[in-house]
């Protein structure tokens, strides 16, 4: 029992990149990356009224939210991107440290202004979805210079396909 406690605990510092770091800023840092997270989806939960609307109407955007108690949590705690954060949180203080934090928290904080502007138009869309991309490759490509890891996990599309291919290979073994 004492050797899986002491694996899961070198899996779990391995995995935050938090080797040799006090257990107090390893928790600091989850804490303050996914509340920030938290706190950005609030603010555009807020905004957001959803609407039931007809998938069959290719016009209207949809805007129903997941349902449950921890719909709107989930996609913020787990996203790649935050534990990607948390890693970067765990690397020696330095400048790029630093640069990368920032631009993590400004493309939380983008993410939940467009969520709550709700763009309808055609060209702001455009630039939500350019922004948040290029603010996430950003923040990818910071990520890597101080933690390999780090980077890979926060890039904005290598990461998608890798767990699309991880789930399909699941499916067809079982």
């Amino acid at each position: 029992m004492n050797d899986t406690l002491d694996d899961a605990r070198e899996a779990a510092a391995d995995f935050l990149n938090a080797e040799g770091r006090p257990a107090g800023h390893v928790l600091l840092g989850v804490a303050l990356t996914v509340g920030f997270a938290l706190a950005a989806t609030a603010f555009a939960s807020r905004a957001l009224s959803p609407t039931r609307d007809d998938p069959r109407d290719d016009d209207a955007p949809i805007t129903e939210r997941p349902r449950g108690p921890l719909s709107l949590i989930l996609p913020a705690v787990f996203s790649v991107t935050t534990l990607s954060a948390v890693r970067v949180w765990n690397a020696p203080p330095a400048r790029e440290r630093t640069v990368a934090m920032t631009l993590w928290a400004g493309a939380q904080a983008l993410n939940a202004v467009w969520i709550a502007l709700r763009p309808a138009s055609r060209n702001l869309q455009i630039a939500a979805a350019m922004s948040s991309a290029g603010l996430a490759a950003a923040f990818a490509h910071e990520a890597r210079k101080i933690d390999t890891r780090a980077g890979k996990l926060a890039a904005p599309v290598g990461r998608q396909v890798h767990m699309a291919n991880v789930v399909e290979e699941t499916a067809t073994v079982h």
